[in-house]
């Protein structure tokens, strides 16, 4: 396993990063002893960032994440969670200082741990940015202040919702999520703003939320019709030449040197051996470039989401 370090937090992260999601039953129903077992095989197989959310599952991740966590040394893990959004749904965000304080508090119990490492402000394109910079950030700086914190990030889809805070208040971290991947690498024009502040990067979603791969997304999907179907190609070709487009695409995201972690999520004990493996392989190049061939024509095509001040 590789490390690198997580801007000026000082963190040594490693390269790849065990994501929670799946342990919530996001993208399907799980086996909870099999979550707990991918959790304890990813550490033991050199994997130490963990980043989840109370959102995932309805705090289930959490829940199940904290019982894999019992009995080992906290300094053993890097522990990332989130705050302000709850539920699906607009109404399930609060991005009040008060609530965001009680949601770390639930957290920290959940999770069975005194502090968290990062403690981020969840999606923020669905929050008023104004609101964001002035109460929920200097909130959870005095979370930090308080011990239940070593420091505070912020994630989201949408780009310039992060760069208008960052331009606005000091953050430690950013976690940006379908936006270095093959079909969409556009965080990368973005990484000299989050480089020039010594920030960490988190990129999440390798896979698109498995747009990349042989199984192709979940029917909730936000993805346009032509970029799932573009997507579902680039997985063909990918088959019929003896290979794995999720593979490749793994392997795509890992190898950008100025992305601190990639944070991939799996409750499947044998698929996080396959992507600590496949991480660690050669990259094929040749294949690289005919798949972003048939991708080129939804290069960076996104989706909205959020409110509709943050959709510009």
């Amino acid at each position: 396993m590789q490390y690198r370090t997580l801007g000026k937090t000082g963190l040594e992260v490693s390269v790849i990063g065990y994501g929670g999601s799946s342990l919530g039953c996001v993208f399907g129903s799980i086996d909870e002893l099999e979550g707990i077992r991918s959790v304890h095989l990813a550490l033991d197989h050199g994997i130490n960032l963990i980043d989840t959310a109370p959102y995932y599952g309805a705090t289930r991740a959490e829940s199940v994440l904290g019982k894999a966590l019992r009995g080992i040394p906290r300094d053993h893990y890097v522990l990332a969670t989130k705050v302000a959004r709850y539920g699906p749904e607009p109404q399930d965000f609060d991005f009040s200082p008060k609530r965001v304080l009680q949601g770390l508090d639930e957290s920290l119990v959940r999770l069975g741990v005194d502090y968290v490492d990062l403690i981020q402000v969840h999606d923020i394109e669905f929050g008023h940015i104004p609101q964001i910079i002035e109460e929920t950030i200097p909130a959870l700086r005095w979370a930090q202040e308080a011990g239940k914190a070593r420091f505070v990030g912020i994630t989201g889809l949408h780009l310039k919702p992060i760069l208008r805070v960052i331009n606005a208040i000091d953050v430690d971290q950013v976690q940006s999520y379908c936006h270095y991947c093959l079909n969409d690498d556009a965080l990368i024009n973005v990484i000299p703003d989050l480089e020039a502040r010594g920030l960490g990067i988190f990129n999440s979603a390798p896979l698109a939320m498995r747009l990349l791969t042989n199984e192709g997304p979940p029917v909730w999907h936000p993805a346009p019709p032509e970029v799932r179907r573009k997507c579902a190609e680039a997985a063909e070709y990918c088959r019929l030449h003896g290979s794995d487009l999720g593979k490749l695409a793994l392997q795509f995201s890992v190898a950008e040197p100025s992305i601190h972690t990639t944070v991939i999520g799996t409750a499947n004990p044998g698929r996080i051996a396959k992507n600590i493996y496949d991480a660690s392989q050669p990259l094929d190049t040749d294949l690289l470039n005919q798949v972003c061939e048939i991708l080129r024509p939804i290069h960076n095509v996104s989706w909205k989401s959020g409110i509709p001040e943050n959709n510009d």
